[in-house]
């Protein structure tokens, strides 16, 4: 870690391979560590950091999007905490979904670097997050294992020698959408926030939905841009631009998020 208290891991490329109601409807890699501002503690520069003078419109919810933006709300309020059992048994789930053929030898392990950690132990990387960022992890990887391992292993594309690491990547994913969103205020103040809640009113996993189209979107565009590790910052916002694109301009045109052109991009 360096003075400025971040901290990352970039992944050499070698070979290719590797709730408060019910209203709401291998590769071989060489693991580097190093420092930069887009990865670590606070997970801050992923996208424009909010000034306390900006005036922001709110948008009046209806009951049920309100009562959906509560129940999401006390999902991300949920820290990552080592010592309960149900999040051991979703880190555990996560190894499995991701290295099935491999036996994990320990919640802290050496072996947590080959998916992207910084470290040994992968409960230190989830302080940007919260629990929240390994339930996105989750989802993708059960609903979306063929786009999760190509990520994960980095499979497709004309690849930079040095490759985001995977897993860290996604945590950023997690808090880049809880801002983009506005997911913290009691109403979003921004009119991408305010078309959200209307998918998400109709399905109560929009989030975690989100999550995999955006994270297959960001790898899209690294590779587009053909990135290397140090552009990732620059990715993130380019993601984020072409998201805010799609769930403004297409709002009258879509009713779900399996209708934006970027889910497309996502394989079973």
């Amino acid at each position: 870690m360096d003075d400025r208290g971040g901290s990352f891991v970039a992944v050499r490329r070698i070979s290719q391979g590797l709730e408060r109601g019910n209203t709401c409807h291998s590769t071989s890699a060489e693991v580097v560590a190093g420092s930069a501002a887009w990865l670590g503690r606070g997970l801050s520069c992923v996208c424009a950091q909010r000034r306390e003078n900006d005036a922001r419109p709110s948008f009046d919810l209806t009951p049920a999007q309100e009562e959906c933006l509560q129940r999401l709300q006390s999902r991300i309020d949920i820290a990552y905490d080592s010592s309960i059992p149900e999040h051991q048994e979703a880190l555990r789930a996560l190894w499995n979904a991701a290295f099935p053929e491999e036996e994990l030898r320990g919640l802290i392990s050496e072996q947590w670097k080959d998916m992207g950690w910084q470290g040994k132990d992968p409960s230190t990387d989830f302080r940007g997050g919260g629990f929240i960022s390994l339930e996105n992890l989750l989802f993708f990887a059960k609903n979306f294992p063929k786009s999760f391992q190509d990520l994960l292993r980095k499979q497709e594309g004309d690849r930079s020698v040095w490759e985001y690491p995977f897993a860290v990547a996604g945590v950023n994913i997690t808090f880049m959408l809880i801002q983009m969103l506005d997911l913290e205020s009691v109403k979003p103040r921004t009119l991408v926030g305010a078309n959200f809640l209307k998918f998400l009113a109709e399905n109560e996993s929009a989030f975690d939905l989100l999550y995999c189209i955006t994270f297959k979107l960001m790898d899209q565009q690294w590779l587009n841009m053909r990135a290397s590790y140090m552009d990732f910052n620059t990715v993130m916002k380019s993601t984020r631009r072409q998201l805010e694109k799609e769930l403004l301009e297409l709002l009258e045109d879509i009713t779900r998020l399996e209708d934006l052109p970027s889910y497309g991009l996502l394989t079973r």
